[in-house]
């Protein structure tokens, strides 16, 4: 009788916050792919031929990619799919950051054409008979990660031939609030950072395409399909969506978060970040590293958002591979108010003082990577504090501030009204 009285309510409970026919597990937010084919949006298609700029993440809440979503849809919207463009990854995110990727076919005999190795622009031959150019490719909110410079490439080349461009918005998975790091500097320009942001610049990549067009006079025919229900202050874990791994060592929905905290510590080959192990960039570890000493000095520090757990760990490949090490497991304790790029300039100062002679013995590495130093902070003055400044932390983290603070009056204008205010 119990039972039965407890499923009672139970059951009384689940029809009226979840009536039948509900989904209690829908999305809050449509993305772009999701609201192109709503009348306003469709419109835009008809008559083009099309190519499309995307990968594995370009996915439907109805778990459809977007190629198939536009092959569907061709006859009764009036246009034409008739070329994909890959982007670093490849088509289906599994090739690794140093290799490139090669043209090919899709299952329908579509061509296939690499926008990373050889060629990162799409050239004469590819664009020949497209008149519309979309893209859709989750980002995940820095500078540094190639595909957001593949669209500002592809841009260009759209903009040269008159050829219409599109962006399939999707969400920044950090926030749309988060700006951190310094911004680029012309002379560090690169496939690494192309235009003048922070590492951290809280914008999708439909605002970022609306900034560039217009701050680097760009002038191609954009349009920008936004989101439906996202909001500036949700990371991806808020947004109901479904993470698709972005590439191969960002797994999961938090990763971005991780990325702008430890990528650029790894190219100083210092430290292991977890590549090998299977927390990528989520850990700092070494083997002459002393896990509980250096949890606490971070700590100590009280940076906002941010706890440094002792973590003890064995590579199996990469640096440091199948050596026990001893370091830190970073977790973010509020999302809003961590700044990642900060907490790296922490760590590495940390690494500074607390293990001078290993840091030392590191910077022989540091000048053969200047150049992919330099671009990935933006900066050569974020290079010069490193090598030759001892206290670095404070430093580092007030670098460029007042470009920051610029960067966060222009971007006002380009922010997308429906995504709210920051």
């Amino acid at each position: 009788m119990i039972f039965k009285t407890t499923l009672l309510i139970l059951t009384t409970f689940l029809v009226h916050f979840f009536p039948i026919g509900a989904d209690p597990a829908a999305p809050k937010v449509k993305t772009g792919i999701d609201r192109l084919m709503e009348n306003d949006y469709a419109k835009l298609l008809k008559g083009k031929r099309v190519g499309l700029i995307t990968n594995q993440t370009a996915m439907s809440n109805d778990f459809e990619s977007t190629a198939n979503v536009l092959k569907a849809n061709a006859a009764s919207k009036n246009f034409k799919l008739i070329a994909l463009f890959a982007p670093e990854h490849g088509i289906n995110g599994t090739i690794s950051a140093a290799q490139s990727v090669g043209d090919a076919k899709d299952a329908d005999l579509l061509p296939i054409y690499s926008l990373h190795g050889k060629t990162q622009r799409p050239t004469d031959q590819m664009l020949k008979d497209i008149t519309l150019l979309i893209f859709d490719i989750q980002d995940i909110g820095s500078r540094s990660y190639t595909y957001i410079n593949t669209m500002f490439y592809a841009m260009e080349e759209a903009a040269k031939r008159g050829i219409d461009f599109m962006v399939l918005d999707r969400p920044n998975p950090i926030n749309g609030i988060t700006v951190d790091g310094p911004p680029l500097e012309n002379k560090w320009r690169s496939f690494l950072g192309y235009i003048n942001i922070p590492y951290c610049h809280g914008m999708t990549a439909g605002e970022l395409a609306l900034f560039f067009n217009k701050e680097y006079q760009v002038g191609c025919k954009l349009d920008v399909v936004p989101m439906q229900g996202w909001k500036r202050q949700m990371s991806f874990q808020d947004t109901g969506l479904q993470w698709i791994p972005t590439s191969p060592y960002i797994p999961e929905s938090n990763t971005p978060f991780f990325y702008p905290t430890t990528g650029i510590l790894g190219e100083l080959k210092l430290v292991n970040i977890g590549i090998g192990y299977t927390l990528p960039f989520k850990v700092i570890g070494a083997p002459w590293i002393q896990a509980t000493q250096f949890a606490a000095q971070l700590n100590n520090q009280k940076f906002a958002g941010v706890h440094f757990e002792p973590f003890y760990y064995r590579p199996i490949y990469g640096r440091f591979c199948k050596q026990d090490c001893q370091g830190v497991l970073i977790q973010i304790t509020d999302p809003l108010v961590f700044k990642p790029v900060s907490t790296q300039y922490l760590i590495l100062g940390m690494l500074k003082s607390l293990y001078p002679e290993k840091f030392q013995e590191a910077i022989v590495d540091f000048k053969k990577n200047k150049d992919t130093i330099c671009k990935l902070n933006g900066t050569e003055e974020a290079y010069r504090l490193m090598v030759e400044e001892k206290n670095i932390v404070w430093k580092l983290c007030t670098l460029a501030k007042k470009d920051r603070e610029e960067f966060q009056k222009k971007r006002q204008k380009y922010l997308i009204a429906d995504y709210g205010k920051v």
